[in-house]
């Protein structure tokens, strides 16, 4: 058994953050030293900007039982963002990263006697490609899952409430749309498609996102509330920026944050939806391993609205976001924008150690 108080040699607690190196690990790992915790990551690599902040490394793989146990050992509660993200490729890499690497958290949690557990979950565990204006956490998972990312991440989640039902205490986070300064999966995506990217459909559709802080911010408000009250165990909050935005305009106020021109060009989701159905064919056809540049539910999530009531996290976890979306375009425009750049942010109308995802993958 692993030390249940989680204690470290000088007396504080020990915090695993699983895919600590990653984008949102990263900013849960740089919050949690900045509030004075004693912090463990583990992942698949060593990070030198971790070292830096004085982080105890474990390097290992989410697959390997022991392994995981071992980084568990000690620590009071474990952040478990580590996934694999995308929405191309085996089923068999998913399910080993998000199914079965999780599946070993959770034992490992309960061997050492984790206090508890802060799940990264996913928005699109619940998308059935269709608009979500509003919903919340009682929209039921869809009949069919259109990615092995979501069916994978589904099946964790559901994994975390049931040990929670079982005395594990642990909570499921569902945030949107993570973006920021750092960001390598979202906001690089959209940069790197900007000149070919069509708005598909009239541009109505809005979608609510989330600002790298708020969302590390959210994780850690988690660990606390959860601390503070046990009863909040086995329960999932969506969490976002509170402020939904047309999709298309946010977008290119990315694009734009980037230095880049507003996508002006349209495309029908027929049309795209067609498109997308006869890369997917070829690529199926031809054994291409790489992700195609359009497929069916990236389209589908380009159409849609999807954003979601978040008032469970403001009521148990005291949420609100810290930065709201103007300050982190400054911000990401800084960030992008070589010193001295002119440019504007203003006008417009890939958790873990990060994999490829597609730029409307969640």
């Amino acid at each position: 058994m692993g030390m249940s108080g989680g204690g470290g040699g000088d007396g504080r607690r020990v915090l695993l953050v699983t895919g600590g190196g990653g984008f949102l690990g990263g900013a849960i790992v740089r919050l949690l030293v900045s509030r004075g915790e004693r912090v463990r990551s583990f992942s698949r690599g060593l990070y030198p900007e971790l070292e830096a902040l004085g982080v105890e490394q474990v390097q290992g793989d989410l697959a390997d039982g022991v392994a995981v146990r071992q980084a568990c050992n000690g620590v009071a509660a474990v952040f478990h963002v580590a996934a694999k993200a995308g929405v191309w490729g085996p089923y068999e890499d998913y399910h080993r990263a998000n199914v079965v690497g999780t599946e070993n958290v959770i034992a490992a949690c309960r061997a050492c006697e984790v206090g508890r557990l802060i799940y990264t979950s996913s928005p699109s565990v619940v998308f059935d490609g269709r608009d979500m204006a509003g919903v919340d956490e009682s929209a039921p998972y869809p009949k069919r899952f259109a990615t092995h990312y979501q069916s994978t991440k589904a099946r964790a989640e559901q994994a975390v409430v049931a040990a929670a039902r079982a005395g594990l205490p642990a909570v499921a986070l569902r945030p949107h749309l993570i973006w920021g300064p750092g960001d390598n999966h979202l906001v690089p995506r959209i940069l790197a498609r900007a000149k070919r990217l069509r708005q598909i459909g009239n541009g109505s559709n809005k979608v609510d996102t989330i600002y790298i802080d708020n969302a590390a911010y959210a994780h850690v408000l988690a660990e606390e509330r959860l601390r503070e009250n046990p009863e909040l165990s086995g329960r999932i909050y969506f969490i976002s920026q509170d402020a939904p935005i047309a999709l298309w305009e946010m977008v290119n106020r990315i694009i734009m944050a980037g230095g880049g021109p507003p996508v002006e060009k349209r495309v029908s989701p027929f049309v795209a939806r067609t498109v997308a159905g006869l890369l997917e064919a070829a690529y199926k056809m031809l054994g291409i391993g790489s992700e195609p540049p359009m497929t069916r539910f990236v389209v589908n999530e380009m159409a849609t609205a999807h954003w979601f009531d978040i008032q469970a996290a403001k009521r148990d976890l005291g949420y609100v976001p810290m930065v709201d979306t103007e300050e982190g375009l400054r911000r990401l425009a800084a960030h992008l924008q070589p010193k001295g750049s002119t440019g504007s942010v203003h006008g417009g109308q890939q958790q873990g150690d990060p994999r490829p995802a597609a730029v409307g993958a969640k």
